[in-house]
């Protein structure tokens, strides 16, 4: 949440906050975080996407309708998603910890992000259905109010520039190789 609502705008560790509650909730824990940096100690602060697993997460919760055959992409479809797969969350937090020249923000998000529609494209392949019932921002707005736009409207297209500076090898760079690994046929 710490980049809000950025339509097509490309964002790595160096751009500036959004605006908004999630934005500024993120501050304050950042700025939190670095009193301890102001005592010589090293903070990093992770900055995590989208974790896809197996259990739990944002999958689980889609899962069930995208499995009945009646998912669809969210609105416009035209939202761009900064995700991860659950292990390459893990290895990522392993690296900041054993990598002492890390610091800072680090984005925790796979080198590839994906719009809201691609994303359901894959899912739906995967899956073996059809994606026919595109959901309306106004129905998504009405049912769950301001989340609606914070979490699934809203356009986040983060890249992991620290991690890929840093050499950091992804397991699962793109959204198939993550849904092949997540989903076994």
């Amino acid at each position: 949440g710490y980049y809000g609502d950025r339509g097509e705008e490309v964002l790595t560790e160096l751009s500036v906050s959004g605006d908004g509650f999630l934005p500024k909730v993120c501050r304050e824990w950042e700025a939190a975080a670095a009193t301890a940096a102001d005592l010589g100690i090293r903070v990093v602060n992770l900055r995590f996407g989208v974790i896809l697993a197996a259990e739990g997460g944002a999958l689980e919760k889609i899962l069930p309708v995208f499995r009945l055959g009646v998912g669809g992409k969210l609105g416009s479809g035209r939202q761009w998603m900064s995700w991860i797969s659950l292990p390459d969350v893990l290895r990522i937090i392993e690296f900041c910890i054993n990598n002492t020249e890390i610091q800072g923000p680090v984005n925790v998000v796979s080198p590839q992000p994906v719009t809201n529609a691609e994303f359901t494209q894959m899912l739906t392949q995967r899956l073996h259905r059809l994606a026919i019932i595109p959901i309306p921002a106004f129905i998504l707005r009405a049912v769950l109010g301001e989340v609606a736009d914070a979490a699934l409207l809203s356009s986040t297209r983060v890249l992991p520039a620290k991690l890929q500076q840093s050499i950091f090898v992804f397991d699962h760079p793109s959204l198939r190789d993550a849904l092949q690994a997540i989903l076994p046929a």
